[in-house]
C-alpha cells in the first residue's frame, strides 16, 4: 500500500483519519478507464438484466390464463408483484449497500435473484408463480440502486454523463426487448412460455458472473474503512485509524440500521426535490408498465397480431429510447460549458436538466399520438412511430433525473434514488391492473390520453427546478 501521512496522532482519542492520497491508485476515481467502463458495462447489464425479466413474462401472458385457469387480471400480477418487489427492495438493499458495500449485496441478492425464476419455470400452479415472481422482483431491484451509486463512485462529475446515461436507459430498454422475446418463445411449440424463465435464469446467471469478475467493491466509505482496519491491525492494535467517514459516526450497529434504512423515506418524504422528482420518473415508468397490458389489447386483441408480432410493437419504444441515449453527448458539452463558467469549477446539478427541458414534451406527443391513432382503422405502423418520441422523452427524463440526484446527493445517492424506485415501482404494480379496465370503460383512445395528460402536467417541473436554482446541503 501507499506510504500516507495521515493527520492525527494514532491514539483512540485522536486516531489517525484515513483518507485518499491525492493520486492513491486505490481510490476508484483514479482507477484506469479502461477498467471504469468494464464495470459500467456490467453495471448497466445487471439493470437491463432485473428490467427484462420485468417484461418478459408478458408475452405469454394468454398461455398463463389457459394453462392455470385464471384471469387477465390475475395472469397481470405476475408483471405487477414483480415491480412491487422493485419498490420494496430498494428501502433494504440501498442502505445496506452503503453499509456493508455494493458488491456484497450485489452478488447475495442476484444470486437469490437469478433461482427464483426456476418458481415459473418448474411451478405447478399460480401461487408459485406469482409468489417467486414477487421475490424475484424483491432480490432484482439491488442493481436499480446500488449500480447508479456504483457509476458515482468511480467516475467524477466531469466524466460521468455517459456513463449515468447508460445506467438510467438500462431499465428502460429491457422492459422493450423483453415481451418481444417473451412473445415469440411462448408461440413456439417447441419451447412454450415456460421456456421464457429458463432464458431470464441464464440471462441472470452470465451477469451474476460476471459480476463477480469484473467489479470490485467501489464505495468509497467502506474502502477507507477496511484500509483504516486493515492498517490497525498491521500495527497489532498499537496504532488507531479512522476512516474520515467515521469521524463523528459512532453510533451503534442498530442506530446505523435505524439511520441507513430510514434514509430512502426521508428523502422521499422531507426532500420536495426527491418528491417532485420521484413523481415525475412515476408518471413516465408507470406508463411503460402500463403498455405491457394495453398493448396486447390495442395489437393483438384489436388487430389481431401473434404474441410474437405484438412485442415487437415496442420496436418504436425501444429506437426511441437508443435515440435519447444517443442524445447524451449534447446534454455533456452543455455540462461542461456550465463547469467552464462556474468560479469554483464545478456545475449546479441544474445543469444537468438542460437537455431535458428541451425533450420532456415529446413524452405526452407521444402518449396522445399513441392514443389516437390506436383504433384498428389506422395503419398499425403510425401507433408504432409513436413509441419513438415517447422512448425519447423518457430516456431523457430518466437520463437528467438520475444525473441530477447524483450530483446533489453524492455518497447518498443509493438511497436518493431508491425513493424514486420505490415510487415509481408502487406506480408500475398499480397501472397495469388497472389498464385493461380503463381500455374497457373509457375506450383506446381516452385510456392512453389519461396517461397522457398526466404527463403534460410534469412537463414544466425541469423548468421549476433549472429556474429555482435549488440546492442541497448534506
Amino acid at each position: 500500500m501507499q506510504e500516507v501521512r495521515y493527520a492525527g496522532a494514532g491514539t483512540r482519542e485522536n486516531p489517525y483519519i484515513v483518507d485518499w492520497d491525492r493520486n492513491d491508485p486505490e481510490n476508484p476515481y483514479n482507477w484506469p478507464k479502461r477498467r471504469k467502463w468494464l464495470i459500467t458495462s456490467q453495471l448497466a447489464i445487471s439493470t437491463w438484466t432485473v428490467s427484462f425479466g420485468s417484461s418478459a413474462y408478458s408475452g405469454g401472458l394468454r398461455f398463463t390464463e389457459s394453462m392455470f385457469h385464471v384471469s387477465e387480471e390475475v395472469a397481470v400480477l405476475g408483471i405487477s408483484l414483480y415491480v412491487l418487489g422493485f419498490g420494496l427492495g430498494p428501502l433494504v438493499f440501498a442502505p445496506l449497500g452503503e453499509m456493508y458495500g455494493r458488491r456484497r449485496i450485489f452478488l447475495i441478492t442476484m444470486s437469490v435473484y437469478t433461482l427464483m425464476h426456476l418458481g415459473g419455470a418448474l411451478g405447478h400452479n399460480i401461487a408459485t408463480l406469482l409468489s417467486t415472481r414477487f421475490l424475484a422482483g424483491v432480490f432484482g431491484s439491488s442493481p436499480l440502486t446500488n449500480a447508479g451509486g456504483a457509476i458515482s463512485d468511480i467516475w467524477n462529475p466531469r466524466e460521468r454523463g455517459v456513463a449515468t446515461s447508460l445506467y438510467a436507459t438500462a431499465p428502460w430498454l429491457g422492459p422493450v426487448i423483453g415481451p418481444i422475446v417473451g412473445g415469440f418463445v411462448s408461440q413456439t411449440p417447441s419451447l412454450g412460455w415456460r421456456f421464457s424463465f429458463w432464458i431470464m435464469m441464464i440471462v441472470s446467471g452470465v451477469t451474476l458472473i460476471y459480476g463477480f469478475l469484473v467489479t470490485p467493491e467501489t464505495y468509497a466509505p467502506v474502502l477507507l474503512r477496511r484500509r483504516a482496519r486493515m492498517l490497525e491491525k498491521g500495527s497489532g492494535g498499537l496504532i488507531h485509524y479512522v476512516s474520515k467517514y467515521e469521524i463523528h459516526h459512532s453510533a451503534s450497529l442498530f442506530e446505523k440500521l435505524q439511520i441507513n434504512l430510514s434514509r430512502p423515506f426521508l428523502f422521499l418524504f422531507t426532500e420536495p426535490i426527491v418528491t417532485l422528482l420521484s413523481i415525475y420518473v412515476c408518471i413516465a415508468y408507470s406508463t411503460l408498465y402500463a403498455f405491457f397490458a394495453a398493448f396486447p389489447i390495442v395489437f393483438q386483441q384489436h388487430r389481431h397480431f401473434t404474441p410474437g408480432n405484438g412485442g415487437l410493437a415496442f420496436l418504436g419504444v425501444g429506437v426511441g429510447t437508443i435515440i435519447g441515449t444517443c442524445m447524451t453527448p449534447i446534454q455533456n458539452r452543455m455540462y461542461w460549458r456550465a463547469m467552464d463558467r462556474s468560479p469554483t469549477g464545478r456545475a449546479p446539478p441544474e445543469a444537468r436538466l438542460y437537455l431535458m427541458m428541451g425533450v420532456a414534451g415529446l413524452l405526452p406527443v407521444g402518449l396522445f399520438w399513441f392514443a389516437w391513432t390506436s383504433q384498428p382503422s389506422v395503419h398499425w405502423m403510425l401507433p408504432v412511430a409513436a413509441g419513438v418520441p415517447f422512448g425519447t422523452g423518457c430516456a431523457q427524463v430518466m437520463q437528467g433525473i438520475t444525473a441530477y440526484l447524483m450530483d446533489a446527493y453524492h455518497i447518498y445517492f443509493a438511497s436518493a434514488i431508491a425513493a424514486t424506485v420505490v415510487l415509481r415501482s408502487m406506480g408500475a404494480f398499480a397501472f397495469p391492473l388497472f389498464c385493461p379496465l380503463m381500455y374497457k370503460k373509457l375506450g383506446d383512445q381516452w385510456a392512453c390520453s389519461v396517461f397522457g395528460f398526466l404527463a403534460l402536467l410534469c412537463t414544466p417541473m425541469p423548468y421549476l427546478f433549472y429556474v429555482s436554482n435549488l440546492t442541497v446541503e448534506l
